[in-house]
């Protein structure tokens, strides 16, 4: 997957999710400068993180989330204010902008557009011994029959493939893991993309939604999913060197 820079001017139609990749590792020095454009409840939550490396990832991703939000916006982006949902999902009451992050290790993957929900889930695939039962416990029957059918060395990849689908799915909708798993079954196969079964049984709800998955970079694997059947996505890369 390429990420380019993006255009001087940043514009939202209707239907458009522009896909912003951001790293981050970064020196201390930027990581400091990060930390003074985040709110007093961000800084609380970074402070709450046992391992240092974990609570500089918080930072940079919030504050990457901040800058990239004020190409948009045209406001300063310490001067954002996010109302969060029950769940803990953080939006822009006072913008038509809907957003969604995620990250893994030391990648981070943002998706922005307006008017319909969107949620975004990255992962970095690792070696599971316990793919099968993992599946068993949180997947459909019928998915969890696919996997226990792999070899066990191509389980963990389909594993994390189905899992992004659902995960970005609950996190458009804001119910979060909490939603249930098992209930966002996912098809795909060898020939065709992947794509939305049925959500809680129903057929119809899924073909609402619109799923995109890719690979990022080398041993990750990302989903998009968004209200609509079609969306146009742009991928793009921020530049943290000239924030």
């Amino acid at each position: 997957m390429l990420f380019s820079l993006p255009p001087q001017k940043l514009e939202l139609s209707p239907n458009d999710v522009n896909v912003w990749s951001a790293n981050l590792k970064l020196p201390l020095l930027q990581i400091e400068q990060f930390s003074k454009i985040l709110s007093s409840d961000e800084i609380d939550r970074a402070n709450k993180f046992y391992f240092e490396r974990d609570k500089n990832r918080f930072i940079v991703a919030r504050g990457t989330l901040r800058k990239i939000l004020s190409l948009y916006l045209n406001i300063e982006s310490h001067k954002l204010k996010f109302s969060y949902s029950d769940r803990g999902k953080p939006n822009l009451p006072s913008s038509s902008i809907l957003f969604n992050l995620s990250h893994s290790q030391d990648l981070a993957l943002y998706a922005i557009t307006t008017v319909n929900l969107i949620g975004i889930d990255l992962e970095y695939i690792r070696p599971l011994a316990d793919a099968e039962s993992l599946a068993k416990r949180f997947f459909s029957p019928q998915e969890y029959n696919l996997i226990s059918q792999l070899p066990p060395q191509q389980q963990p990849e389909i594993f994390f493939k189905m899992w992004t689908c659902k995960e970005a799915y609950l996190k458009a909708t804001g119910d979060g893991l909490a939603g249930g798993l098992e209930k966002v079954e996912v098809f795909f196969t060898p020939e065709q993309p992947i794509r939305f079964l049925n959500i809680n049984g129903d057929v119809q709800e899924a073909s609402r939604w619109y799923l995109y998955q890719f690979i990022p970079q080398s041993n990750y694997i990302a989903a998009v999913a968004a209200v609509g059947k079609s969306q146009n996505l742009s991928f793009y890369q921020i530049n943290q060197h000239e924030m």
